[in-house]
């Protein structure tokens, strides 16, 4: 029998099959505790491995790193004179479930303009997220803690399904530059984007602001096939810039060519 103002229980004797000894309660503190943090535990998920990444950058002669925090990796390449920097890890997105992959570059021009394109099924998530968050809750404005891609796809206007062509419905695009938009998907992007196999639900987010290239999308257990499908997207956007600006400052340009006017002229006396 117990004395509780000495917080002490009965329990089996060691030395005498059959007989009980008083044993203080904080004795066996430490084992229930254990034990209670046994039974609660539960198994940790494990890390998806960088291991497919970093043998596909080795493959392709690319450098990379580890990054110690997150136990992610950096990759280093290039598209022609561009380099761009690629980078999986652990979600930065509350829509991308597991880990992302980031791939981004320095365009060199376009530091105004601020270019959205994403998946349709992530469009309609997003916009009522937006919905939820600030109009039920009677905000009356976005914050900067909200993503960009957000505060975009609600403050820019979105091109037409005209404008999307076979995009139409499968993706949604806006932005501050609706024109330069529009020429940016004209030609190889668009078909590289109709082309993709990914699932319909699968997030996809290419985004032109401050001047940088950034594709964002979920990649949990990368593949070598995975891989070189988001390189060959963003190296496909990454051209299909360049050639927009190219173009819209050789429109800016005067022209160079010599100019008719004095050979129109006759000669002048002497």
């Amino acid at each position: 029998m117990a004395r509780s103002e000495n917080c002490l229980v009965l329990a089996p004797n060691a030395d005498t099959y059959g007989r009980w000894a008083v044993c203080p309660f904080f004795a066996l503190y430490p084992m229930l505790s254990f034990l209670k943090r046994w039974f609660q535990a539960t198994p940790k998920a494990i890390a998806p491995s960088p291991r497919p990444l970093t043998a596909w950058a080795d493959s392709r002669q690319f450098a990379w790193r580890p990054v110690r925090d997150d136990g992610g990796v950096v990759i280093e390449g290039r598209c022609g004179a561009t380099p761009w920097r690629l980078e999986w890890g652990p979600s930065q997105r509350h829509y991308v479930i597991g880990h992302e992959l980031r791939l981004r570059a320095e365009l060199g021009f376009g530091a105004e303009l601020q270019l959205l394109i994403l998946n349709r099924h992530l469009q309609e998530a997003m916009e009522r997220a937006v919905f939820d968050r600030y109009v039920e809750s009677v905000k009356t404005h976005i914050d900067d803690q909200t993503p960009p891609e957000m505060r975009w796809l609600v403050m820019f206007p979105k091109l037409s399904g005209t404008d999307l062509g076979a995009l139409r419905d499968s993706h949604s695009a806006a932005g501050n530059a609706s024109g330069w938009l529009k020429e940016w998907l004209e030609h190889n992007l668009s078909k590289c984007l109709a082309g993709l196999s990914w699932a319909p639900e699968h997030p996809v987010v290419l985004m032109i602001g401050r001047g940088r290239l950034l594709l964002r999308t979920q990649c949990t257990e990368p593949t070598r096939e995975q891989l070189e499908s988001h390189v060959r997207l963003f190296e496909t956007a990454l051209r299909e810039a360049r050639r927009v600006h190219e173009q819209h400052a050789a429109a800016r340009s005067p022209s160079t060519r010599p100019s008719l006017f004095a050979a129109s002229q006759p000669a002048l006396e002497n």
